[in-house]
């Protein structure tokens, strides 16, 4: 079989860069009155072209812009389903309708897979953990992932983890910039927060990242970038160039390279460290490593793999959905009201003894309104903007919409929570109090909210059919505890200009460009 060397590789990639270029520099002389407003404001892509497919439509944009313009139309059509033709490639589906995402993502689940591609992208950072498996490989891991996600002693020891966290590191921090009326980045401190806590879940070991020196989070840069890069990768017109740059080790190949050896290294020497006090592990076996490190069924790199998606799973999405969530709440008072009235509330009845994990949890699970609104946080601003599979086979979508073996199908998160037709015409309202209803307390009399939950396919934050989320719980413990801690005792203010809103970056796990910079302003303790 002929192989092409690395020169005949590089020479392919610039050859296939000016080609590019060239097209758009055409695109853009033959229709000079053409904006980006006029484009983005329509409501449909416009015809694609033999080959080159949509390319033109896109030339000159960003990515946020173009991700919002797909996400206005899907919500906007129709069939809430679209094909958009990629340059040099097989179109892909893009789908906002609950029906098609029900028939993607579980009814016909045997047809869509992650495949080879996806592999081939996120292999180097993920190698065969369950965000790169199918088969056989996802079903195992995913079947010993479950039971540890429900085995008592790693439940009990995330709530005391994340109660410790909270009470020794991030409070003491958040007072200490209030009285130096500092500002901080948000997203950076829940970063380095939520990777202390999955760390020391995961692993048993608390880099310290939230401190007041706020030293090199060294583990958190080179897995945001880790996951920046792979992203890239995946959404690049011309994959041989990345790959060009991978063969030559240059470029963001190298930089990326070097942020994936830096997180295998760490958790090498984790594994190492408990392997070499094996009496520890077997008194102990409360973070996750210790309970999968002797494990027969794994070796050391599917280990790493393994660990590398636990960390995907409990730092960066519990850090995405609580950035946005805090920036809403500002926005909205009254909502800011409420959730410090229930923290309020929940804490009167409670023991308020921070050392008895149970109870915390139980007031937890009693800050309903505080759950709506995390709900609707994540509604506007999922942390997982698209989530996509590949037809194993073809098929034909319940519209009508016929893909072919080999096709990308994705399901349009971010669209789907901004649909007049599964939400209403308040759709862009900061409202929890659509996932909330009253009812009567046959016990009291009283009457009280309860929380109604949506289904997974119209609400697939947290994915739905076999490949739902297994930390959702845990997502929302943490979650719930930084709020009732953070809002009882301090008012989030962002630094940035009235009327300014932050741009959304859908990248892996979606983030706020350029940071969120806050300052925090004490309020009276809730008692």
């Amino acid at each position: 079989m002929f192989e092409l060397s690395s020169k005949h590789m590089l020479l392919i990639s610039l050859l296939l860069i000016f080609l590019t270029s060239l097209i758009i520099f055409v695109a853009k002389i033959s229709k000079p009155t053409t904006t980006k407003s006029k484009i983005t404001n329509l409501n449909k892509l416009p015809k694609p072209y033999p080959i080159i497919g949509h390319l033109l439509a896109f030339a000159g944009l960003t990515q946020e812009e173009i991700f919002e313009w797909l996400s206005k139309i899907i919500s906007t059509s129709p069939t809430s389903t679209i094909v958009v033709h990629p340059p040099f490639g097989m179109p892909s589906v893009y789908t906002g309708d609950p029906a098609t995402v029900e028939h993607v993502f579980k009814t016909q689940f045997h047809k869509y897979e992650k495949g080879a591609y996806y592999k081939t992208v996120f292999g180097d950072l993920f190698g065969d953990s369950m965000f790169t498996g199918d088969g056989d490989v996802w079903k195992t891991q995913r079947q010993i992932a479950g039971l540890e996600f429900t085995h008592k002693a790693l439940q009990n020891y995330v709530e005391k983890v994340v109660n410790t966290e909270i009470s020794e590191r991030l409070i003491p921090f958040l007072s200490d910039a209030a009285k130096e009326n500092k500002v901080i980045d948000l997203q950076d401190l829940l970063r380095r927060y939520a990777f202390d806590n999955v760390s020391t879940v995961a692993f048993g070991y608390n880099p310290g990242y939230v401190t007041p020196s706020l030293p090199d989070a060294k583990l958190v840069t080179a897995f945001a970038d880790s996951l920046m890069l792979s992203h890239e990768r995946f959404h690049a017109i011309f994959p041989i160039i990345w790959k060009v740059c991978r063969f030559l080790n240059i470029g963001s190949e190298k930089k990326l390279k070097e942020s994936i050896r830096i997180l295998r290294e760490f958790i090498k020497t984790m594994i190492k460290s408990m392997k070499e006090n094996p009496e520890t592990v077997n008194q102990e076996k409360m973070n996750f490593l210790s309970r999968v490190v002797n494990d027969d069924r794994f070796d050391e790199k599917l280990t790493i793999d393994m660990c590398i998606a636990f960390i995907l799973g409990g730092m960066d999405t519990s850090s995405a959905a609580l950035t946005w969530f805090f920036w809403l709440v500002h926005r909205n008072k009254h909502v800011d009201e409420e959730i410090v009235k229930e923290i309020k509330k929940v804490k009167k009845h409670g023991t308020n003894n921070s050392t008895n994990y149970s109870s915390v949890v139980e007031e937890l699970k009693g800050m309903t309104y505080t759950h709506a609104a995390l709900c609707e946080a994540m509604r506007l601003y999922p942390p997982g903007a698209v989530d996509i599979k590949l037809a194993a086979t073809d098929d034909v979508l319940p519209d009508g919409t016929k893909v072919k073996k080999g096709m990308f199908v994705g399901c349009f998160i971010h669209a789907m929570g901004r649909s007049e037709k599964i939400w209403g015409k308040d759709w862009p309202e900061f409202k929890p109090e659509r996932w909330l209803r009253e009812e009567k307390d046959n016990t009291t009399g009283d009457t009280k909210q309860s929380f109604v939950a949506r289904d997974a396919c119209t609400y697939p934050v947290f994915l739905a059919g076999p490949r739902i989320c297994l930390g959702k719980d845990m997502g929302f413990l943490q979650m719930k505890s930084v709020v009732s801690a953070v809002l009882s005792r301090f008012r989030v203010v962002p630094v940035i200009g009235d009327g300014v809103d932050p741009v959304y970056v859908p990248e892996t796990i979606a983030k706020m460009h350029g940071g969120f910079p806050v300052r925090f302003e004490e309020r009276v303790q809730v008692e």
